[in-house]
């Protein structure tokens, strides 16, 4: 009776998803979808038996959330975050264990070419966003709001944090500065229920003003200022302040003053816990217009891009030279009885010169 009456409930909530998706328009259902359905293709009955690109089946261990990262703050425990923009990537950090999971808009350098984060769009943030949310189950997965999306009015602020929550699968936004537009937007996208990470020193989005890529806080009165902005940050309601580029006494005052975490990137090892983006740490840019703009304050903890392009280099004279593939790599076989079917038919039907090519590969191999 129980199990009649539970399937009795789910064939109604059935009935009321059909007719709310039969009233709305193209649009309205795409967005739903967006919004509702992250992870839908997991559960299509056309899926292959082995997903094996589905994002990983199991938690290695419990889901980070704000409450756990408060309570590592208080213990004085260094927290770990990475920046990473795809479902590989993701799928890597999730393993290795790390705290927060960044989908930053560096990823229009990094992954899209471009010299500034400007030319990102909220739509393309979002790609991002749901690829690293298939692929990472354990870190806190924290989205940057584009530049050109928050600056205007809190509204704008609050539909585009919304967004990266819904459609993207993120657990907080990331907005950059401390200014009084700022402070505005993150009090009103706190107060709509979305937690906020703020970003003072080095504001890769303000370019235009700062006129390039270059380190804050070196005179007296910048340094203060980065602590006002910082301080105003966590009173708007901010719950962790990421600290670029910014000289270690003052991200060491900084964090001093905060009763919140500071993620330091390229701000000395005072702050709460340190962040840098998955390309950078693993070494993967080796051409040498990379190499020349790759951060200083960045740690490569391997040589990823010489063995990538090692590998390449390899793959392209295998296939050139036509010791690629070998048996070993050409796994799929036809039934003898039905290869003879095949080739008697090709004769049949006068393809000659398939029939031959066949003759030619059964001597051969």
């Amino acid at each position: 009776m129980a199990l009649r009456g539970f399937n009795s409930k789910l064939c109604k909530t059935a009935e009321r998803t059909f007719a709310a998706w039969a009233s709305l328009s193209g649009v309205q259902a795409t967005a739903l979808k967006q919004a509702e359905g992250l992870t839908d293709l997991r559960n299509f009955s056309n899926l292959p038996e082995d997903t094996v690109y589905s994002g990983p089946t199991t938690q290695s261990s419990k889901r980070v959330t704000l409450r756990s990262l408060r309570k590592k703050h208080a213990a004085k425990e260094p927290i770990t975050m990475v920046t990473a923009y795809d479902y590989p990537s993701a799928v890597h950090v999730d393993a290795a264990g790390l705290d927060i999971l960044l989908v930053g808009d560096s990823v229009a350098m990094v992954v899209h070419g471009h010299d500034t984060t400007l030319p990102l769009t909220l739509d393309d943030m979002l790609v991002h966003c749901r690829a690293v949310a298939r692929g990472a189950r354990r870190p806190l997965l924290v989205g940057d709001l584009p530049f050109g999306t928050y600056e205007a009015s809190p509204h704008d602020a609050v539909n585009a944090a919304v967004r990266m929550m819904k459609e993207g699968g993120m657990d907080a936004i990331k907005l950059e500065g401390g200014g009084p537009s700022r402070i505005g937007a993150v009090t009103a996208v706190v107060d709509a229920g979305v937690a906020v990470m703020g970003h003072v020193g080095l504001l890769p989005q303000s370019i235009s003003v700062l006129g390039g890529f270059g380190p804050q806080g070196r005179s007296a009165a910048n340094a203060l200022q980065v602590l006002d902005d910082a301080k105003a940050l966590e009173a708007a309601g901010c719950w962790a302040v990421v600290l670029e580029c910014v000289p270690p006494s003052v991200a060491a005052a900084v964090t001093s003053e905060l009763s919140i975490p500071t993620i330091g990137i390229g701000a000395g090892p005072q702050c709460s816990g340190q962040v840098l983006v998955y390309h950078d740490l693993l070494g993967m840019m080796q051409h040498p217009h990379h190499a020349k703009v790759t951060p200083k304050f960045c740690k490569k903890y391997a040589a990823t891009g010489e063995l990538i392009q090692g590998a390449l280099q390899e793959y392209a004279q295998e296939v050139s030279s036509g010791t690629f593939p070998t048996r070993q790599h050409t796994p799929y076989k036809m039934d003898g009885n039905e290869l003879h079917s095949f080739l008697e038919q090709l004769r049949e039907r006068g393809h000659a010169a398939g029939a031959e090519a066949i003759e030619q590969h059964l001597t051969s191999s």
